[in-house]
């Protein structure tokens, strides 16, 4: 299992917590440093069953100056999402955690982080 994170982000410091707490084998991905890439996305979002727009943080500085509150939300533009992502990661939701059984979660309440838990992690 691992947790993307961005340390000052208390919602992923609280899934970390929890993730310790009940003894979890994972691996931190700090993924503002370490930014994944429009395949690593790509990938995450077919665990998530999501699209980017679902994963975007839209109200993020760097989202206002793309303008993504006005791209179309739609298959022909989602490899624009997912390579906004990659060059911005600033905009990706988080943590996420990718679960042992090829599923991930957006862990942003304790519901979620048990939840990926569950999933074999």
């Amino acid at each position: 299992m691992e947790i993307w994170i961005n340390p000052a982000c208390s919602k992923c410091r609280s899934a970390v917590t929890l993730l310790d707490a009940e003894g979890a084998d994972y691996t931190v991905r700090r993924y503002l440093e370490d930014v994944p890439s429009p395949e690593e996305i790509r990938a995450v979002l077919d665990r998530l069953g999501l699209e980017p727009w679902d994963i975007t943080r839209t109200q993020e500085a760097a989202a206002k100056e793309l303008g993504l509150k006005d791209w179309p939300r739609e298959a022909g533009s989602r490899e624009r999402w997912i390579v906004a992502l990659s060059e911005h990661p600033k905009l990706i939701q988080r943590p996420i955690i990718t679960a042992e059984d090829g599923t991930a979660v957006v862990a942003r309440s304790e519901e979620a982080v048990r939840d990926a838990l569950g999933r074999g992690a």
